[in-house]
């Protein structure tokens, strides 16, 4: 248990450096005169046919189609949700600041797995996981450290509006995730990591067409910088980073710690978002209230995966009979 607890932070630790090019590429492409809509729109319009290459060699489509047939409603929900919901107020809000401002207001990501919990769950699950809570909020306290010292303590309006779309989005993504999670469960279907993302990211490809006409009748179609953009997004968030993510909370689906730990590798995106933004975008470097939200964050990072190991290792039992309990 141990051992797997492990592996499943560390495939996710991977997927946030993955993830963070998503604020990054965003950033660059809205700063550089490109549309906000064009870049959600084209990376998932781009991430199917990735995805359906790389299938072949993860196992084909398996048992996806017959999932599919048998309840399309439900996958077209939560993939809306997971995707559509999760991906508009995100790059909205790439419009708004630097790199590292999305990316910190994404952290709350790591209270919304617990938060949700009580509502998803109908077993033991369901019961509030009070130590992911309080490490979740060191770290969502370093976070806005972080937010407070880049902008000197003078956040606008509008910097608090984009945060607002940014915590919206970081609660549907989890919660679409989980909610197919427990369908799965439930229905006793197994089906992979890559599988899962392609039939979502399929799922959610009639609003994405949609949205699609309607940008290209108000703004004009996409240019060639913001394809190849939207591309590196696809190809990095849309396919390495999620199916890693998917990945590993597929492998500790059933252990409520190690799932929120897993959710939580997510704050790392924040510490790679400022390197690569100081890097190459000319963002300024953390410096006092943001270097020690950077700090509260590493150690934050560092509570979940030591909790996730000991309770994986230490409820053994609770974790057999978590899998095999169908009623939620």
């Amino acid at each position: 248990m141990r051992s797997n607890a492990f592996a499943a932070v560390t495939l996710a630790l991977c997927a946030a450096l993955f993830f963070t090019m998503t604020y990054v590429l965003n950033r660059s492409l809205v700063a550089g005169g490109g549309h906000w809509a064009w870049a959600v729109i084209l990376r998932y319009l781009i991430t199917l046919p990735l995805l359906a290459l790389a299938l072949p060699w993860q196992g084909g489509l398996g048992e996806l189609p017959t999932e599919l047939r048998r309840h399309r409603r439900t996958w077209f929900g939560w993939s809306a949700v997971g995707f559509v919901l999760f991906g508009l107020p995100l790059t909205w809000a790439a419009n708004s600041g630097p790199s590292w401002l999305v990316a910190g207001s994404f952290q709350t990501t790591v209270l919304a797995g617990p938060l949700l919990a009580p509502l998803i769950y109908r077993d033991e699950r369901r019961h509030l996981a009070w130590r992911s809570v309080a490490v979740g909020a060191l770290i969502v306290a370093g976070v806005f450290a972080l937010q407070w010292g880049h902008a000197q303590g003078r956040l606008r309006a509008g910097d608090w509006l984009a945060m607002g779309a940014v915590v919206f989005s970081a609660f549907m993504y989890p919660l679409g995730n989980r909610m197919l999670l427990l369908h799965l469960e439930q229905s006793g279907i197994r089906i992979g990591a890559t599988q899962r993302v392609f039939g979502m990211t399929l799922c959610s490809w009639p609003l994405w067409l949609l949205l699609a006409a309607a940008t290209w009748r108000v703004v004009g179609p996409p240019g060639l910088r913001e394809i190849l953009l939207a591309g590196g997004v696809a190809l990095s968030s849309g396919v390495i980073a999620t199916v890693l993510f998917f990945r590993a909370t597929d492998m500790v689906r059933s252990e409520p710690t190690a799932l929120a730990a897993v959710e939580a590798m997510q704050a790392a995106e924040l510490l790679f978002a400022t390197v690569i933004g100081a890097s190459f975008l000319g963002e300024a470097w953390p410096h006092g209230y943001s270097a020690i939200g950077a700090l509260m964050i590493v150690v934050g990072i560092a509570l979940f995966g030591w909790m996730s190991g000991r309770s994986a290792a230490g409820h053994a039992e609770e974790v057999s009979a978590l899998r095999t309990d169908r009623g939620a």
